[in-house]
């Protein structure tokens, strides 16, 4: 199996990788020795990677790394039907537990000035999945070596997922290939530049929202904006489904499911003497409650149509699924907190704030049991406000070790608990 990817042979941040923090428990076999000798070559991983990205549905030369990388290690990686992603048993055994990584990267222009930036025009790894897959990889390396020693209890799947920051997605042709045949539980982690690096956040229940789109288009008589009597004055009906809409939604759902509904772009008209007789409207529908984000389709169609019943214009409305919300499992949590505080310490796990963004992580959690966390990346001297999806966006390198420290303690301890 080969790559048009070439590794470098070494890595001038070596110090990159971190020696065991006070209060952790060493993993066994040997492996925090082990792992620290691959510590170079694992950050080389993440910088090339992040030097070569490639968007959703894409990722064909990162996938072919990735199955070379564990193929040498004596692993048998299989490629996804489209060859955009990689699914990788390591052990034996009947039940699976699952580790997922995600490859994309987004059209945004690198501008960090570092010798590993970015090599493509408007193409960035600004949302750390090169951080994910390089975990990912380092861990399957060493559950790998405890395998081959014949002290893996059980099977550890790794999913490297196409297409996370799109939609469609990759969840579900990860799914369709057979990504969670035999699996208990499934576990990722996330960059979370607001926490330093050597810190994890948890959270059992919500994590991140369901994020659909839903765009309105409205037509009507359109006429002269002297006399809006004789036309269905568009932009008034539009005002008033930008205004009343949102906010009928909140009184319409329960507090407590956290929806968020907010217009993003508005387009009516070219003239301002000229009522049109079209315009549209369309935006984000955010939810952490999956029994509401079931009903908002039906629930914002009927609001759109209420709401314009009285203004004469006709309304379609168009309601796009996106991703349901990650509503992490309570058994999953607690068993990735207690090998979070394992692999860090216990008192490096904080709890992980709840967010509005998407996650397509959730298609796993819809078919099993799982949880995902936020491994801190935040680099020194850093604004806490920087955050993911920015063109400047870089980690703390020595996160890629506690990443692996803390994933290996995860499938070690849920194939313990048989979870």
């Amino acid at each position: 199996m080969t790559s048009a990817l070439t590794l470098p042979t070494s890595s001038p941040l070596a110090s990159s990788w971190p020696d065991t923090l006070p209060g952790a428990d060493a993993l066994p076999g040997q492996l925090d020795r082990w792992l620290a000798s691959r510590g170079a070559e694992l950050v080389s991983v993440r910088r090339h990677i992040h030097a070569h990205p490639e968007l959703s549905h894409q990722e064909f030369e990162t996938a072919a790394l990735v199955a070379r990388e564990l193929a040498v290690a004596g692993l048998s990686p299989r490629l996804l039907p489209k060859g955009n992603g990689v699914i990788c048993d390591v052990g034996e055994g009947d039940r699976v537990i699952a580790l997922r990584a995600d490859l994309d990267a987004l059209p945004l222009p690198d501008t960090k000035d570092v010798p590993y930036r970015s090599t493509v025009d408007g193409v960035a790894h600004a949302c750390g999945h090169d951080v994910h897959t390089t975990v990912l990889l380092g861990v399957g390396l060493a559950l790998a070596q405890l395998a081959d020693r014949g002290e893996l209890s059980g099977r550890v799947r790794l999913l490297f997922q196409p297409a996370e920051e799109v939609i469609p997605s990759g969840a579900p042709e990860v799914i369709a290939a057979g990504g969670l045949r035999d699996v208990a539980a499934i576990y990722a982690l996330h960059c979370a530049p607001q926490l330093a690096a050597g810190l994890v956040g948890v959270r059992s229940g919500p994590l991140t929202a369901a994020a659909d789109t839903v765009e309105v288009r409205l037509t009507g008589r359109g006429g002269h904006t002297a006399r809006p009597h004789l036309t269905a004055d568009l932009i008034h009906a539009l005002g008033r489904v930008i205004v009343d809409v949102p906010a009928l939604l909140d009184r319409r759902v329960d507090a407590r499911a956290g929806v968020s509904m907010v217009w993003g772009r508005v387009h009516a008209g070219e003239a301002y003497n000229a009522i049109p007789g079209e315009g549209s409207i369309k935006g984000t529908v955010r939810i952490l409650n999956r029994e509401a984000w079931r009903e908002a389709p039906e629930l914002i169609s009927q609001l759109v149509k209420d709401v314009v019943a009285g203004t004469g214009a006709e309304a379609e409305v168009l309601y796009t699924r996106g991703v349901p919300p990650v509503i992490n499992d309570r058994m999953a949590s607690a068993i990735v907190a207690g090998a979070a505080g394992a692999a860090l310490g216990p008192d490096r796990v904080v709890e992980a704030e709840i967010s509005m963004g998407g996650e397509d992580f959730a298609f796993y959690l819809d078919q099993v049991p799982g949880a995902m966390i936020r491994l801190g990346t935040g680099v020194p001297g850093v604004d806490s406000r920087f955050d993911i999806h920015q063109s400047a966006f870089d980690v703390d390198e020595r996160a890629i070790g506690y990443g692996v420290r803390v994933m290996v303690h995860t499938a070690l301890a849920a194939l313990a608990a048989g979870f």
